[in-house]
């Protein structure tokens, strides 16, 4: 074996179709596109999703549930992130959790959850509050502050 012998595997290499060059090429006339029909025209493009006429999957498919546009979405911060982000007799504020990697957005509500335990005495300023969460907060020596 050396660089003067190399070859492509067999079958990998071939021509490319030559297409509408006359009846004796095999795909003359029609071109291989058949007869008639939008495939058969020039400029023709399917749309994503079509099938032919046929109704398309996606409209196929019920829909299912209901989806709120009014909702609100919160940031979710839990206690346990609190407890290893803040020192004891810090105010914790949105902007503090967002300094500290807790959340993202600015424009984004917090609302905090009980998951861990809380040691250090925090006031904590968020938008909601879980129950269980802020029972841990007052448990621990902290307050929480609602913000509207």
């Amino acid at each position: 074996m050396s660089l003067n012998n190399l070859k492509p595997a067999p079958g990998s290499k071939f021509s490319r179709k030559r297409v509408g060059r006359g009846p004796g090429s095999g795909n003359g006339k029609t071109a291989g596109r058949g007869n008639k029909g939008a495939q058969s025209r020039s400029g023709y493009s399917y749309k994503r999703g079509f099938e032919g006429g046929q109704m398309p999957l996606h409209r196929r498919v019920p829909k299912r549930g209901f989806n709120n546009i009014f909702r609100t979405e919160y940031a979710v911060v839990n206690l346990d992130q609190l407890e290893a982000k803040f020192d004891a007799g810090t105010t914790v504020t949105p902007d503090a959790m967002r300094a500290a990697g807790l959340i993202h957005s600015k424009t984004t509500p917090v609302k905090l959850l009980g998951r861990g335990e809380l040691t250090k005495a925090l006031t904590v300023q968020a938008h909601k509050f879980s129950g269980k969460a802020a029972e841990k907060i007052a448990a621990a020596g902290g307050s929480t502050e609602a913000i509207s």
